[in-house]
């Protein structure tokens, strides 16, 4: 048996998401085209799975096991001729971009089987393709989100959302842009209430930790948006900045976080300002995540901060209508760069 990070292969468990969109497809993609450096174990219905592989490509080979198997005896090597799947079933045929709520347990089952995996040392981390929330909740689970369901199974008080991802198309070239969340998956009327300053300050120590430890940065720089249009304009626009962003900012710096601003959105994320960051931190989801979406265009990865795990993710949804038109249409570069930032992580002994 191998441990996740003995050899030259660690091994990385890859939910492969929401069966009916475009997880499945790109998982396997992915992961048959890293195999010769990265273990990728897939964690889905293996039935499913290997009907999909042999449509997409008949020369794809996976090798099924069942969790049992791996309680009883933990990860077995099969070398990078195949793809691992730890089989769990879906509960119901799979029509491509139709949601069925009998599956949603299901696709929770693969995030509890990765969490326990990397508890067990099956795996170094976890790679989640996307999800339908709405499937979930239909299925009688009440779930928010990838990063809000790992905190919880996790026993972390608190997590940060980061999109990381190298901008294309810039001049100058801009190096990696790092955008975490303060708030993640709220009704916009309900970001201002909250945040505050012990929750801001605790966002800032994950993100300064997580930094360092995962990414291998000495001495992080976070740049800090306002909540406000010109981030307040000195109260007359919101006093969120004066009240609650700018004392958490200065008691940051005082825990020796270089920390600045806040800085008015609008204006923040220009080349002169991001060559200056290694982070930039959002209040909100639609504040950042916009502007890094767009400058990483379909190449960028979703890290959760401050979970005792590495967890990656790709910066997409679930496609359901791409999917429903047939395989290989789905890109699959972002799950690609969720295996490298993983891979990374796991390089930097995070």
């Amino acid at each position: 048996m191998s441990s996740p990070s003995s050899g030259r292969r660690p091994a990385i468990a890859v939910t492969v998401g929401e069966p009916a969109g475009i997880g499945p497809e790109i998982s396997i993609r992915a992961a048959w085209a890293r195999r010769h450096e990265v273990n990728c174990v897939l964690l889905g219905d293996a039935a499913y799975l290997a009907m999909i592989a042999h449509e997409i490509d008949p020369a794809i080979r996976l090798s099924a096991l069942s969790l049992q198997a791996l309680r009883n005896g933990g990860l077995p090597h099969f070398g990078p001729a195949s793809v691992s799947v730890v089989d769990i079933p879906l509960a119901a045929h799979v029509r491509a971009g139709v949601l069925d709520k009998e599956n949603g347990r299901s696709v929770l089952a693969t995030l509890d089987a990765a969490i326990e995996g990397v508890r067990a040392g099956w795996f170094a981390a976890v790679v989640t393709a996307p999800l339908q929330k709405s499937t979930i909740n239909d299925a009688g689970v009440a779930f928010s989100g990838h990063t809000e369901y790992f905190a919880e199974r996790s026993g972390t008080a608190q997590v940060v959302m980061m999109l990381a991802g190298q901008p294309l198309g810039h001049t100058p070239q801009l190096p990696q842009l790092r955008v975490a969340l303060a708030t993640t998956h709220l009704p916009l009327k309900d970001v201002a209430a909250a945040l505050s300053v012990a929750g801001l300050g605790v966002t800032l120590d994950i993100i300064d930790r997580d930094l360092r430890r995962r990414f291998g940065i000495v001495a992080p720089r976070i740049l800090v948006a306002g909540l406000n249009p010109h981030a307040g304009e000195g109260g007359y626009l919101g006093r969120e900045e004066i009240d609650i962003i700018a004392p958490a900012i200065a008691a940051a710096q005082a825990r020796d976080i270089d920390a600045r601003g806040p800085y008015p959105a609008d204006t923040l994320f220009q080349p002169r300002h991001l060559h200056e960051a290694d982070c930039v931190l959002a209040m909100y989801h639609d504040q950042g995540l916009p502007v890094l979406k767009y400058a990483t265009f379909g190449n960028g990865v979703n890290i959760t901060l401050g979970l005792p795990l590495i967890r990656t993710s790709v910066d997409h949804g679930t496609a359901l209508d791409l999917a429903a038109r047939g395989l290989g249409l789905a890109d699959c570069a972002s799950m690609e760069q969720a295996i490298t930032s993983a891979l990374a992580m796991v390089a930097a002994g995070g």
